[in-house]
């Protein structure tokens, strides 16, 4: 049985007192859940965040990073950085980062490889735009971008890898794919995973459903045969709302 793994994505908000105050007042009220809990949040939070989080089942992650170890590349960020103050998990190839800063299938590639070398988890996304789904490419778009993402990764780092399926036109649209449409996607995602690495591979991928995910539909999305939790993004902001998604199977 797959574990279910509820991630925040918080992008560009909060500052280190806010991350704090949020750490202090949600760990008590997720404290009990069976979920895997993660908080991906800005570069400058991460260490606060990780100090405030000792003791607790709240993981920590960032959102984006390098491939290279070091070098030329003002601005940027590492897997070895991230790792050394503590880091587990990291974003790669949200859909912002691919429109707004160049991303392709290969940085995304090799990103994931770069994680792995850092033995930090990959949180990869993939998805579909508006014009892509309206005509009718969206299982054809999605299977490539997993396809190209795992590319020249082991059976063993292929197990380890989290897929966010995030239709890019649910995303901080307040739109959400129906759980039917999300599960299907996913179940094309698990499939071409399967074709490339066997059934027990395939099986084993978590594979979680982003775009606008809220409380009330939480339920009805992480109860399906394929979704493996989410990659939250506006309401990994709000205590109460969060914490009610990552309770989604108490409720």
């Amino acid at each position: 049985m797959r574990r279910k793994v509820i991630a925040g994505n918080w992008k560009m908000n909060m500052l280190p007192d806010e991350t704090i105050k949020f750490i202090d007042e949600i760990a008590p009220l997720v404290k009990d859940t069976k979920n895997e809990v993660i908080l991906c949040v800005p570069y400058t939070d991460l260490f606060y965040a990780l100090l405030t989080v000792q003791n607790t089942n709240i993981k920590i992650g960032a959102q984006n990073m390098h491939w290279e170890e070091n070098g030329a590349y003002t601005g940027e960020v590492s897997g070895k950085m991230l790792k050394v103050i503590g880091v587990e998990y990291v974003i790669i190839g949200h859909s912002e980062r691919r429109q707004y800063y160049a991303e392709t299938d290969e940085t995304v590639n090799k990103k994931i490889k770069s994680a792995f070398a850092n033995e930090l988890k990959p949180i990869v996304c993939v998805g579909e735009t508006l014009e892509q789904r309206e005509e009718g490419k969206t299982e054809e778009i999605i299977k490539q971008q997993t396809r190209l993402a795992l590319e020249g990764l082991s059976n063993e780092q292929v197990k380890n890898v989290i897929i966010a399926y995030e239709p890019i036109w649910a995303i901080g649209t307040g739109k959400t794919a129906t759980s039917e449409d999300a599960n299907s996607s996913i179940k094309s995602i698990r499939k071409e995973i399967e074709s490339i690495y066997g059934k027990e591979v395939s099986e084993q991928v978590i594979i979680q459903y982003g775009g606008s995910v809220k409380s009330e539909i939480a339920k009805e999305l992480f109860e399906t045969s394929d979704i493996d939790g989410g990659l939250v993004g506006g309401a990994s902001l709000k205590v109460e709302e969060f914490s009610k998604i990552v309770n989604y199977d108490k409720n």
